[in-house]
């Protein structure tokens, strides 16, 4: 093919999103190789699948953040992952100061520690666990629903809530007059909804009369004029974003981070004998499968062309990190989970202005929830009479993670 021809993506009329979520890989393969920016009908949208062009978009300034359909129709106006501007100043000041470095390393051992002390306990002398619902999703939603102030509501509840708010986010599939495909695919999230507002509302009730050092009560009195708080339903929308994307990260990803290690035993009993590679196994697992895998998207402020496709001004583009993860013109054999791969940046918390506020706190809570795992079983081994199925389009992870060891 001469660099006149345009490459024939009429296949990608066929992609599904059941393929997608199934298996992305494939596709997107073909799309690093053909076409790194491309239209796919199914989404609806413009789709950049390498780094260079995903890290393009995500900083040029022609580009502003922007919420894909579903996940407008799921978290409501203004998200923080789509505004822009003084908006976007507003919401990221709100939200950014408990997340600093400085600020986290006060408290974040004593957060975590005891949580992921806590799930173990239940499980370390059984022999056998399913890792992904007893101890990484358990442990993530725990700690960042202590740190919003959400002490009242139960683990299975936060699970549930973001698990329901992943679906309707990924409901993703559009027709061709652009409408939703499945519109009855949002109704999960709009009972998480019901469900947060029902509960949340009395705390902020509580919260706009008595503040105290939850990230919430933060969200609603910093920055404001003395007796002025945020209106709730100016911070909702972030906080559903919370209670999905930033529960959802550090659980898939710790557990994504363990298959890895367990497709390279040697590799596992590595870290198992030197904790302090535990960040770099993570860092890895974040790569390999990056649990934000296409959820972020921008859109064009003027006409602009990027990898040889002309972009018109309001034009759409999602951001396919977990592809970019994958691009062979960065990593040798990507699809390999490799502890001692050449340490390259990688996107699994995005870039730009719109890059993840909490990639501080999330890997820490890897960090230290893996610690507390590796110390407490340090034999552990991967059931090989169950299988690893990951899922997801937007959000990706395993789905389940069975695991053994000698008591």
């Amino acid at each position: 093919m001469t660099t006149t021809e345009k490459p024939d993506l009429s296949w990608l009329d066929d992609v599904t999103m059941t393929q997608l979520e199934r298996n992305p890989y494939k596709v997107y393969e073909r799309l690093r190789a053909e076409a790194p920016l491309a239209y796919v009908p199914v989404l609806g949208s413009y789709v950049a699948s390498t780094a260079e062009v995903c890290r393009e978009v995500a900083t040029s300034p022609d580009f502003e953040g922007v919420i894909t359909p579903a996940g407008g129709r799921t978290f409501g106006h203004p998200a923080i992952i789509g505004v822009n501007g003084d908006i976007h100043a507003d919401l990221r000041s709100m939200v950014e100061p408990a997340l600093q470095p400085v600020e986290v390393d006060r408290w974040i051992d004593d957060l975590v520690r005891p949580i992921a002390r806590r799930y173990l306990e239940q499980f370390e002398n059984d022999g056998r666990a399913e890792l992904v619902s007893q101890f990484c999703e358990p442990v993530s939603v725990r700690a960042l629903g202590d740190l919003l102030g959400l002490q009242s509501v139960d683990s299975d509840k936060l699970r549930e809530w973001f698990a329901k708010l992943n679906r309707s986010f990924t409901n993703a599939a559009m027709t061709e007059d652009g409408e939703f495909a499945n519109p009855e695919g949002f109704r999960e999230g709009d009972e998480a909804k019901a469900e947060i507002r029902a509960i949340v509302d009395p705390l902020i009730d509580k919260w706009i009369v008595e503040p105290d050092d939850s990230a919430i009560s933060h969200w609603l009195h910093d920055g404001m004029p003395p007796g002025q708080t945020r209106d709730r339903e100016y911070i909702y929308p972030t906080i559903y974003v919370y209670l999905l994307g930033a529960m959802q990260e550090p659980g898939h990803g710790m557990a994504s981070t363990l298959v890895g290690l367990f497709s390279r035993p040697e590799q596992m009993e590595e870290v198992v004998d030197d904790p302090t590679l535990i960040p770099r196994a993570i860092s890895e697992g974040m790569r390999w499968t990056s649990p934000i895998w296409s959820a972020t998207a921008r859109i064009s402020t003027k006409d602009v062309t990027v990898a040889g496709v002309d972009i018109p001004a309001g034009t759409p583009v999602m951001l396919s990190y977990g592809s970019a993860n994958h691009d062979t013109g960065l990593y040798d054999a990507p699809s390999t989970y490799d502890l001692h791969r050449p340490p390259l940046p990688h996107l699994a918390f995005g870039a730009g202005s719109h890059a993840c506020a909490g990639i501080y706190f999330a890997n820490h809570v890897m960090r230290i929830a893996l610690e507390e795992l590796f110390e407490a079983i340090p034999n552990l081994e991967r059931d090989t009479g169950e299988g690893v199925d990951f899922w997801g389009w937007g959000f990706r992870g395993p789905t389940s993670l069975h695991v053994t060891w000698e008591v």
